[in-house]
């Protein structure tokens, strides 16, 4: 094993399956000369010239139509987005295009491209750069959509993506490109749609995915100092889901609560909601809880982070009205 940050996994993945490959190329907004927005394609370029890490304007509909167009001619393309509420200028060449392109054409042909970037909220960046299409992407029927939560997951779960002959929506965050973790040395690829169980528990189940997982971690630490143990799910992947890991979870635990970052109409949390009173209703013994974000754009201002955001509080307070507890 060895230390490296998230941006070093993702890079490290990139570059060990171009050194491969010689059909994958980087291509974004300055991924090149300025070794990426946030360093996460340092030193590629030297590596690999200009030819294969590919520096466009600002252009998201272009340079990701040019991805879908490379990919369905042989090349597998990386595409870079600065941030995923920039790729709502590429949307049609991600939904319209890469994401239908293989049932339109009869199958002759796929699509083996990754669209990659943060997601999500970064602190104070305003409403236009503080949002999650997470759940959005993921109600795509001819995506994958991938979100880590750490840098061993990001850098095996970005290989499968790259090697996946179907487009991967892969989604970071900001605040996680300097986080540090233990990362297997040599080849190392996590299957794209399996769950990890980070923690045993038997009072209730926990599930999460991206940075929001740091949330769900700490929460089930401050619930253990209460002698609840909590049973905590890193979804990992979106689409597909791992189902079958939550419901057996709830099967032991027999309460759940989803803790994610984004609007509460229509996301991740309401469809793991409905599959497990569907497939597991009677084994719960209180009320599904969720935890999502503000339903209103997060605003500028710091102090509404933490009360838009799901946080600790939260949590806790969310499982102790799944086990009937005072407050």
């Amino acid at each position: 094993m060895k230390t490296l940050q998230f941006r070093e996994a993702l890079r490290e993945a990139m570059s060990e399956e171009m050194r491969n490959d010689k059909s994958i190329v980087l291509m974004g907004e300055e991924v090149a000369e300025y070794n990426g927005a946030y360093k996460v394609s340092q030193g590629m370029l030297d590596e690999f010239g200009a030819e294969r890490i590919i520096d466009t304007p600002i252009a998201e509909l272009g340079f990701a139509g040019i991805g879908v167009g490379a990919a369905m001619h042989g090349l597998r393309p990386i595409i870079e987005f600065m941030t995923f509420n920039f790729s709502l200028v590429a949307i049609d060449q991600v939904v319209n295009a890469a994401a239908k392109m293989y049932q339109m054409s009869g199958g002759q042909y796929n699509v083996p491209i990754v669209f990659r970037g943060p997601t999500a909220s970064a602190g104070q960046l305003g409403a236009q750069h503080s949002q999650a299409f997470d759940s959005w992407f993921a109600n795509t029927p001819g995506l994958k959509v991938v979100v880590p939560s750490n840098p061993k997951d990001a850098k095996g779960l970005l290989k499968s993506a790259i090697r996946d002959n179907d487009p991967v929506i892969f989604m970071e965050s900001e605040q996680m490109y300097g986080d540090k973790g233990e990362v297997p040395e040599g080849e190392y690829v996590i299957p794209i749609g399996v769950a990890d169980i980070t923690r045993k528990g038997s009072d209730v189940t926990l599930v999460s995915f991206g940075k929001i997982v740091k949330v769900m971690n700490e929460a089930a630490e401050e619930l253990a100092k209460e002698g609840i143990e909590a049973e905590t799910i890193d979804l990992r992947t979106i689409r597909p889901i791992d189902y079958e890991a939550v419901i057996n979870s709830v099967k032991k635990t027999n309460r759940l609560v989803i803790i994610e970052e984004a609007w509460p109409i229509g996301n991740i949390s309401t469809e793991l909601t409905y599959m497990v009173q569907k497939k597991a209703f009677d084994f719960l013994d209180a009320p599904i809880q969720r935890i999502n974000t503000a339903d209103t754009p997060l605003g500028y201002a710091n102090v509404f982070v933490e009360e838009f955001l799901p946080n600790v509080s939260k949590v806790v307070k969310a499982v102790k009205a799944t086990m009937y507890l005072k407050k």
